[in-house]
């Protein structure tokens, strides 16, 4: 429990480090919040992906004068949800009616707290590394005034702009090894990733979710981070890292997609039922997390290119299966119940693949009567026409470069 009087000074210690940081560069994002009047603005991301730069480039850019309280602050340790009602107060005696509030995850009833601004006309922006602050529960408890954002890592266009490179097939390999997380960007400290990955595995999940055997999740982590682009179900893992239990298998899965670790792919089916009876590919949430663990750059190279290519996919459509009837599909890309995409990756065209991705591409656009298919290579272009289809071949920095 806190005194309000703390809860000033922390405020005020904040406010004015927050404000006086540069609010460096700025990201595609900033132009899609949504910003409306007694709405709350849900940001959600991986840690160290740049939510709270994006608040500041916000603050900055729209709002004169508004509060903002991040709760990873050690001196908020001591928050409890009673608690709100003391920071109810300091807000109201600041007549401020915007309100930040960063990492807010932490604090149990937060969105009671965030319910109760709303009813009275506050603006409030929100920002969490869990994905479960965009679950249908949030939306009951905030009766339905919630908008959300998701902010990646530093997407390939904006890497190269930050680091002064043009797009290339030398500034893909760069980005290809790196990922896009701003702070390794900037450095390329191999301990800012390292710490990243066991903050993430510590902090946002098995503190979170009362995790005793923090040695098994980390080791099915580094797994799935080491088999990127590979088909995997709950009950092959079943025994792997002592672990017995298909179900907590599953729990992880859980936990590292709501903290922004890893993603899971389904194979495309008609039947819900099927598509989780099948098994799922596993994506990184960013490469430099593959980076970490790998042992050689040239180490399943075409699978991190294909994981490089979810990632762009996944900034726009939350739809993405993987297509295998007849040949494989590495993407098929959905909107309003309809696939509209057809997408192969493959690092490099040869004589030796160039029938196996040629004929699952053209399968699946077959299958979804698709008219348009794409396969991205590392540094290859061509266009095929059969039949009334086209394919083309294109280098993955002109495809990352370009809207999907």
């Amino acid at each position: 429990m806190l005194r309000q009087e703390q809860i000033a000074r922390i405020i005020d210690s904040q406010q004015d480090y927050f404000l006086a940081k540069d609010p460096g560069f700025i990201r595609d994002s900033l132009s899609e919040i949504p910003v409306l009047e007694n709405y709350a603005t849900i940001i959600t991301g991986q840690r160290r992906c740049g939510k709270s730069t994006l608040l500041l480039q916000l603050m900055k850019q729209k709002f004169q004068k508004a509060i903002y309280l991040n709760f990873e602050d050690i001196r908020l340790i001591g928050f409890e949800s009673a608690d709100f009602s003391r920071l109810y107060s300091e807000i109201q005696l600041r007549s401020v009616r915007v309100i930040f509030l960063d990492e807010i995850q932490l604090i149990e009833k937060w969105e009671i707290f965030v319910n109760q601004l709303l009813r009275e006309g506050f603006s409030v922006f929100v920002t969490g590394s869990n994905a479960s602050l965009l679950s249908k529960e949030l939306g009951t408890h905030l009766t339905g005034r919630q908008l959300s954002k998701e902010l990646f890592p530093f997407s390939y266009q904006e890497f190269i702009a930050f680091t002064k490179r043009a797009a290339s097939a030398e500034s893909l390999e760069v980005y290809l090894k790196i990922g896009g997380i701003p702070e390794f960007v900037k450095t390329e400290n191999e301990l800012i990733i390292t710490s990243l990955l066991d903050d993430i595995l510590v902090k946002d999940i098995a503190v979170r979710h009362g995790i005793r055997d923090v040695v098994s999740l980390k080791q099915l982590a580094l797994y799935l981070l080491s088999n990127i682009g590979v088909p995997t179900s709950a009950n092959k893992l079943i025994g792997m890292f002592g672990i017995k239990s298909a179900v907590t298998i599953l729990d992880f899965f859980s936990y590292f997609q709501d903290a922004y670790l890893i993603d899971f792919v389904p194979q495309f089916s008609y039947s819900l039922k099927a598509q989780n009876r099948n098994p799922k590919k596993v994506y990184a949430m960013d490469m430099g997390l593959v980076a970490a663990i790998s042992t050689s750059f040239s180490e399943n190279i075409g699978r991190k290119l294909e994981n490089l290519v979810y990632l762009h996919l996944r900034r726009k459509y939350n739809s993405i299966h993987y297509f295998n009837d007849r040949g494989e599909c590495d993407f098929v890309l959905s909107q309003k119940g309809k696939v509209t995409h057809a997408i192969q990756v493959c690092y490099h065209i040869s004589d030796e693949n160039f029938a196996r991705e040629y004929a699952g591409l053209i399968h699946a656009m077959d299958f979804f009567n698709l008219e348009y298919g794409v396969i991205v290579t590392e540094n290859q272009r061509d266009r095929f026409e059969e039949k009334g289809k086209v394919i083309e071949l294109v280098s993955a920095f002109e495809y990352l470069s370009k809207p999907i």
